[in-house]
């Protein structure tokens, strides 16, 4: 790792301690407040990501937040043991992947594409995972919230931006129809059982198909 100086050299050991101590991806205005005014935060990030580009984790930047992950070609080897947690359920799903290709959005018409109600209980559960937000409402009727997804929701399926959402044949990869989604220990008395997840998880991919399709043709 190169430097100019001795100070820098610190400085750039103490930006690599605080994004290795955070439990959470950082901005770069938080870093510069820990780093002191006068710091050139970007420089130091571009020079300590290059440095961890051969090693077994790297520094990635996902939506304006850095942190370091395991390295792509050694995730495959990695093992954590975990408790089991339960499945996102069916309804849970549909709702945020129309969140996340339609936003902004609104209830009402998150159930006008679905063709069922949408109950508090299913935005409860996406919004204590961190993966949506309400935003500013509609200067309609009502004024209905606009809902959309977070970072947390990028950082979790390892999405740089919303410009790179998966296509239909990469959900199932980036997790968005993956029965293995969980929900940590969150109950909810309208989650779908578990058992019934696996043979509704073929019904949900025919019906992200069947709504990606409608919207290609309109536009």
């Amino acid at each position: 790792m190169t430097t100019d100086s001795a100070d820098n050299q610190g400085v750039l050991r103490l930006l690599e301690a605080v994004l290795f101590a955070s439990a959470e991806p950082l901005g770069v205005d938080v870093l510069q407040q820990q780093l002191g005014k006068g710091v050139d935060v970007a420089a130091l990030l571009a020079e300590l990501q290059e440095h961890y580009v051969q090693h077994g984790v790297n520094l990635i930047e996902i939506d304006g937040q850095w942190s370091f992950r395991t390295a792509p070609d050694l995730a495959t080897l990695m093992k954590i043991t975990r408790r089991p947690r339960r499945k996102l359920p069916r309804a849970a799903a549909e709702v945020l992947a129309m969140i996340a290709y339609h936003q902004p959005v609104t209830r009402a018409e998150i159930e006008s594409i679905r063709g069922v109600e949408t109950s508090k209980g299913t935005l409860d559960i996406l919004l204590e995972l961190g993966w949506i937000r309400p935003g500013k409402r509609r200067e309609t009727p009502g004024r209905p919230l606009n809902w959309h997804t977070t970072s947390e929701f990028l950082s979790h399926f390892n999405i740089a931006s919303l410009e790179d959402l998966p296509g239909l044949e990469d959900l199932k990869a980036a997790g968005l129809l993956d029965t293995r989604l969980v929900l940590g220990d969150i109950a909810r008395e309208q989650d779908v059982p578990d058992s019934a997840l696996p043979d509704e998880d073929d019904d949900f991919a025919a019906w992200v198909k069947e709504d990606a399709d409608d919207k290609a043709a309109a536009e």
